[in-house]
């Protein structure tokens, strides 16, 4: 079952949402097209924040790990959507090799892989899963809390082709976000690396990403007739930071005060009674890490040794030197009295589902990716991109659909940002 939503300021977010409904066939009209011109992603998740008056994107991952966490229900489109995004790559050879990340203590995050593994074979692909680490030499078994068992095996390398000791797969498709930079056993593939390697984190910036959705925004805005700000947050970003010497502090200070003012000003067209506030964040990716809610410049000088000390670093222990300044959404939605997200999932360009990331102990203003979080399931319904013209504006099939156009405009912008970098 659908767990309850609740919406704060529900009013102008369903305006919003009858208006997508109303264009419901230009809206896929354009999607059509923009997926005959642009080559898709292989899947992706996207973060959405819903506030009542706005919803909007505020983080696109190109190598989702939440697999584990979609309703079991909605499997055969996840099936269905592998088949197309494998077969556009290798109609005939049908063997693909999944990199995850080296996390293999993070049983839960195992547990996605062992899904994305489950998928694929029903799709009709052969799959195995070959790992970067140093210590696994042979086939290593994992048990799973689901009572499920991963086999990791080492990876081989012969020429420019990259398999196992006994398989010599068409696809190499990576699960790991390459945060660390790419290994040299991933360089100069002649087999399709999916997502490519540009994809990674050691190049990939979020400030890229939404300098797409920002052209994607005003595109889709102009075609029904909105405010592009009605899904898109304004950003910034500081190149050459360093937190621990405190070296780049002006120009985070003047990029969240000039972000919060062009807030004020939509807060103020729009009658929102809330305090505005920003998001600053590491600029590659950052597991939840390096992020922090600043409501005035002044803060960003005001850093005390450990906040400044939890922004410096992230994930594989690399430091912070660029940073993402994003316009704060709240979520005004909940389950269970517990502040909720939307989080939806995609394979090629396909909704296949997605969960609320649900945190206890933390506030509407803040990231919710933190310990502590955890994953009730969304029942996509049949209308997630498809809406039912029976269904109220506020219903949960049409709900979901806002949330599907919205998610595949981010998908729609990670397609220019990838052709940007491989130009």
């Amino acid at each position: 079952m659908v767990p309850h939503l609740t919406t704060a300021l529900n009013g102008p977010l369903l305006d919003l949402e009858r208006r997508f409904l109303a264009a419901m066939p230009t809206i896929e009209h354009w999607f059509r097209s923009q997926w005959q011109e642009h080559a898709v992603p292989f899947y992706a998740s996207v973060d959405l924040r819903n506030c009542g008056f706005k919803l909007a994107p505020v983080d696109t991952n190109l190598f989702p790990g939440g697999f584990n966490n979609l309703n079991p229900d909605f499997l055969p489109l996840c099936v269905q959507a592998m088949q197309s995004a494998v077969e556009k790559i290798c109609p005939d050879a049908r063997g693909v090799l999944l990199i995850p990340e080296n996390h293999t203590r993070n049983l839960f995050y195992l547990q996605n892989v062992m899904q994305i593994v489950t998928t694929l074979k029903q799709a009709g692909m052969r799959v195995r899963v070959g790992s970067l680490l140093a210590e696994i030499t042979g086939p290593t078994d994992i048990a799973l809390p689901n009572g499920g068992t991963l086999t990791l095996e080492p990876l081989v390398r012969r020429g420019n082709r990259l398999g196992l000791a006994d398989f010599d797969p068409c696809v190499v498709l990576l699960n790991n976000d390459l945060s660390a930079g790419v290994p040299d056993i991933l360089k100069n593939l002649e087999q399709s690396v999916l997502p490519p390697l540009a994809a990674g984190w050691g190049t990939r910036r979020k400030s890229q990403h939404f300098a797409a959705y920002d052209r994607v925004a005003n595109e889709f805005a102009e075609l029904i007739g909105i405010d592009p700000w009605l899904i898109n947050p304004y950003f910034a970003s500081c190149g050459k930071m360093n937190f621990i010497e405190r070296v780049g502090e002006e120009c985070l200070a003047h990029q969240v005060d000039t972000i919060l003012g062009k807030m004020r000003l939509k807060y103020a067209e729009y009658g929102v009674k809330d305090e505005p506030f920003v998001i600053v964040k590491a600029d590659a990716g950052t597991y939840g890490m390096g992020i922090m809610t600043v409501k005035d410049a002044s803060e960003v000088a005001g850093l005390n040794r450990r906040q400044r000390n939890k922004m410096a670093v992230v994930k594989e222990g690399l430091e912070v030197s660029d940073v993402l300044v994003q316009e704060g959404v709240y979520t005004f939605e909940n389950i269970n009295q517990a502040v909720a997200e939307p989080v939806v999932y995609m394979v090629d360009h396909f909704v296949v589902g997605g969960f609320y990331r649900v945190h206890t102990g933390r506030g509407v203003d803040e990231n919710l990716n933190a310990p502590g979080m955890h994953f009730v399931p969304l029942a996509f319904e049949s209308c997630c991109t498809l809406p039912n013209p029976d269904c109220a504006p506020d219903d949960t099939p049409n709900r979901f659909y806002a949330y599907g156009v919205v998610a595949r405009l981010a998908l729609l912008a990670a397609s220019l940002e990838l052709e940007a970098m491989a130009a």
